[in-house]
């Protein structure tokens, strides 16, 4: 018999060519037959080795010293932030029991997985001021693709009215999910002063095709959407859908959307007790109202609590589970092939330990500091922060007169620091602006360092 990979099994020659002529093809290359042909790599790889396992593992040690040191909390947002992690939290996760529970298919067999995912629902619910939410999904980005195609089913109609200002991971994920669908994506503009959604352009852009109006709130570039019931009443006045994103920290002391006339909630849950990870997994927010018909569209699953019938024990199930992998097969609502529960049940060890009251502080401690450091940022010479007239939660434009923002990046990655995210490959019009994120990992000091870095390298550029 021809050598074969030892970890493989179908690499043996006589079963691939087996599985081949099943197949009805020639050969492995068949299989990508609507690759197009420029796209198919015709050299040889230039990989080195082979190596063995003590090798490998020198030389990646090797290539991880070369990673950077930061003096600071990185001030880059936009979607994931750096928020302290109590160590309860890693701590309870990394249990056996949760960490290799994966996800509850047998209810019977996995009460303890299954009651933090309702625990986790919820302390949702109660978060964002809903009736009902699921077990979790991916992240913001495919839970506004769920949330998107759930209105298209419950209007029947074709069109989701986005803001201009969405965050662009955000928008592009949304037109994956929604073009298939056959929706159709429509921005909405802004007042250039302020940021805010353009209402009169929101009222002639909705009409009897629109199925949702979306909004983030704080939104992508960090100022507060204030006229929250107004968007929401032309929204219901055509008879769509107001659907609305959150990063979850802000409702410490934001007003939840439930109680602004929101249909459907969604957010990013990485700020609940889930560490950065160099961008994931994260952790996808889904609640809705307590109506029937938006229920059984919900993507995902959802966790209930029932009890034995002599009452004395309590027991939780999966009441709902409208996947693909289930009875639904071609009828599901969602192609979801998996869940977040281990960030899930992060998510609720963090908010049980917080509760109302230590969330509501420590939005204090986050406003204070990012305003704190918009101040500082203001006594720059040819430096304006933010550069919208609104409120902001913890994120903030910072403009830039007489210098590229790249440059002005590269120079603080020097100084181990690591700045905002640069918008001007998104939104050119706003010209040289990043895009800071302050919370509570970053001290006065860190601020302080942030600024007088700032004015070394603006001095240096006059």
């Amino acid at each position: 018999m021809n050598k074969s990979h030892p970890y493989l099994p179908n690499s043996v020659p006589e079963i691939k060519d087996k599985m081949m002529d099943e197949l009805g093809i020639k050969s492995i290359e068949d299989l990508y037959s609507d690759v197009p042909e420029e796209l198919i790599f015709k050299g040889t790889l230039d990989i080195p080795g082979p190596y063995t396992e003590e090798e490998v593992k020198t030389i990646v040690f090797n290539q991880s010293q070369k990673n950077s040191d930061f003096k600071c909390a990185p001030f880059l947002g936009g979607g994931v932030w750096p928020h302290y992690v109590p160590s309860v939290v890693d701590e309870v996760i990394h249990r056996a029991e949760f960490l290799t529970s994966y996800t509850p298919y047998q209810p019977e067999i996995s009460q303890g997985m299954l009651q933090a995912a309702f625990e986790y629902q919820s302390l949702i619910c109660e978060l964002v001021g809903m009736e009902v939410s699921c077990a979790s999904l991916y992240d913001w980005s495919t839970a506004l693709g769920e949330a998107a195609r759930m209105a298209n089913r419950l209007t029947q109609r074709d069109v989701i009215i986005v803001p201009y200002l969405i965050s662009p991971q955000r928008l592009a994920v949304l037109k994956t999910y929604a073009e298939p669908a056959g929706i159709r994506v429509v921005q909405a503009d802004y007042d250039k002063s302020s940021g805010l959604m353009e209402l009169e352009d929101l009222k002639e852009k909705v009409n009897e095709n629109t199925a949702a109006v979306y909004i983030e709130n704080p939104s992508y570039l960090g100022f507060i959407e204030e006229r929250v019931e107004s968007i929401a009443e032309i929204a219901h006045d055509a008879n769509a859908l107001f659907i609305v994103g959150v990063n979850p920290i802000s409702l410490g002391i934001l007003k939840a959307p439930g109680n602004y006339d929101a249909d459907i909630v969604i957010g990013e849950g990485q700020p609940l007790g889930n560490h950065m990870n160099f961008g994931g997994p994260l952790l996808g927010i889904f609640a809705c109202r307590n109506d029937p018909k938006m229920i059984r569209q919900i993507p995902g699953r959802i966790i209930g609590m029932t009890q034995t019938l002599d009452g004395s024990k309590k027991g939780f199930s999966m009441v709902l589970q409208t996947r693909e992998q289930h009875i639904r097969r071609e009828k599901a609502t969602s192609n979801i092939c998996s869940n977040e529960a281990l960030c899930a049940l992060a998510g609720a060890v963090y908010l049980s330990l917080l509760g109302p009251n230590g969330l509501r502080e420590l939005c204090r401690v986050v406003v204070n500091r990012a305003h704190y450091a918009m101040r500082r940022v203001n006594e720059l010479t040819n430096v304006r922060a933010p550069l919208f007239r609104s409120f902001h939660f913890n994120e903030f434009t910072v403009g830039f007169e007489g210098i590229e923002v790249e440059d002005v990046h590269k120079s603080l990655l020097k100084k181990g620091i690591h700045g905002g995210k640069i918008l001007k490959r998104d939104f050119p019009e706003l010209g040289e602006v990043a895009l800071y994120c302050v919370t509570e990992t970053h001290k006065k000091k860190d601020i302080d360092l942030l600024i007088s870095s700032l004015k070394e390298i603006l001095e240096v550029e006059e």
